[in-house]
C-alpha cells in the first residue's frame, strides 16, 4: 500500500488532535502513582486512559501538532516538512524520556513510561514519510511538454511525431 506523505499528515494530525483533545477532559485522566516522577506543572496532571502520563502544557503539545497535521493535508503548510519535524521533535522527546534527569522536560512535561514508546514510533513512521523516496513523482513535477523533455527530433521522427522545428502541421515539402 502506498500512502502518500500527505495522507500520513492527515492521519497523525487525527490522532494527535483526538489525543490532545481527549487530555482536556478530566474524566479520561486517571491519577499518577505515587513512583510517577514529580513535575512542577501539575494542571490536569494524570496518565490519558491510565496509559500514558500528560497534563495542560502536554495536552496543547499534542492540539499543536495535531492542527500542524491537519494544515499540512490540506496544503497550507508542507507534509514532507512535518513529517521531518515530527521524526526530530519526537526522536528527542523519547531519548529524553528514557534519561531519568530529562524524563518530565525539566518538571514541565512528564515524558515518560509509555510515552517513550508511543513518542519512538511516532518518530519512526514520520522519518520513514520524512526521507522516503516516492516511487513516482507527482503529477504536478512531471514534464508534459516534449520541448522540455529533451528528445532527439531523429527519435520522434521514428515514431511518427511531427517535426517541433517545423511549423504547425507536420511534415516539410523539401
Amino acid at each position: 500500500m502506498n500512502i502518500k506523505t500527505s495522507t500520513f499528515a492527515l492521519l497523525f494530525g487525527i490522532a494527535y488532535l483526538a489525543a490532545g483533545l481527549m487530555g482536556l477532559i478530566p474524566a479520561l485522566l486517571v491519577p499518577p502513582p505515587a513512583d510517577a516522577p514529580p513535575t512542577t506543572f501539575t494542571l490536569m496532571y494524570g496518565y490519558l486512559l491510565g496509559l500514558f502520563p500528560v497534563n495542560l502544557l502536554h495536552t496543547l503539545v499534542h492540539l499543536v501538532i495535531g492542527a500542524w497535521g491537519i494544515s499540512a493535508w490540506s496544503g497550507r503548510a508542507n507534509s514532507t516538512h512535518y513529517a521531518r519535524s515530527l521524526a526530530v521533535l519526537y526522536g528527542v522527546l523519547a531519548v529524553m524520556g528514557i534519561i531519568p534527569t530529562l524524563n518530565t522536560a525539566f518538571g514541565m512535561i512528564p515524558l515518560h513510561g509509555s510515552d517513550v514508546m508511543l513518542h519512538a514510533v511516532t518518530a519512526g513512521i514520520a522519518a520513514y514519510f520524512g526521507w522516503r523516496q516516492p516511487a513516482t513523482k507527482e503529477r504536478r513535477h512531471m514534464v508534459y511538454d516534449r520541448r522540455q523533455s529533451m528528445a532527439p527530433v531523429g527519435r520522434e521522427r521514428r515514431f511518427g511525431l511531427a517535426d517541433r522545428r517545423e511549423g504547425f502541421g507536420g511534415m516539410s515539402p523539401a
